[in-house]
């Protein structure tokens, strides 16, 4: 073996051995627990002010039969603006043949900000299951869209607190 084949056995073994030394340490190393900063802020917007889609979180729900409905319909919520909050399969009691809202209070300002979303009449329903936060929203099989000049927002009759998300930066 010629001496530039030795030194690269070498420069390899030693390679090789730095590695492994790496990622034992790596495997034996304590989990990171550092507390993580909180994922939003609260917001509040006073009765009389201007509350705009992009403070409101929607959820939207499909309970058609029509696979991506939910999803759909999220996307052109948030080209209008609103924030994206939890999609899927409806589990309410609630089967709208068009457009339902979660709702316990008609009046909340958020709520009538989604509603002035839609083409369809809403129905509004007690809410049956358990969302974190932001406007529940179902649709049904006979769903027809969003209005083509719906409001971007609109004026609070009640003072409402929500909570943006935030982004941390490094």
């Amino acid at each position: 073996m010629t001496s530039r084949g030795t030194f690269v056995l070498a420069m390899a073994g030693v390679l090789f051995l730095s590695g492994l030394a790496f990622g034992v340490k790596l495997l034996t190393a304590s989990a990171d627990t550092a507390t993580t900063a909180p994922t939003c802020a609260d917001r509040t917007v006073n009765a009389g002010e201007k509350l705009t889609s992009n403070l409101v979180t929607v959820n939207v729900f499909n309970a058609s039969r029509r696979a991506g409905l939910a999803n759909r319909v999220t996307i052109n919520l948030q080209r209008n603006g609103f924030l994206g909050g939890e999609i899927g399969n409806s589990t309410s009691a609630a089967k709208p043949t068009r457009v339902a809202i979660l709702t316990s209070d008609r009046n909340d300002p958020r709520v009538k900000l989604v509603a002035a979303q839609f083409r369809d009449d809403i129905t509004y329903v007690k809410p049956d299951i358990k969302v974190d936060s932001g406007v529940t929203v179902i649709v049904g099989d006979d769903y027809s869209g969003l209005e083509k000049k719906a409001p971007a927002n609109i004026t609070a009759g009640e003072a409402v607190t929500m909570c943006v998300p935030t982004v941390q930066l490094p």
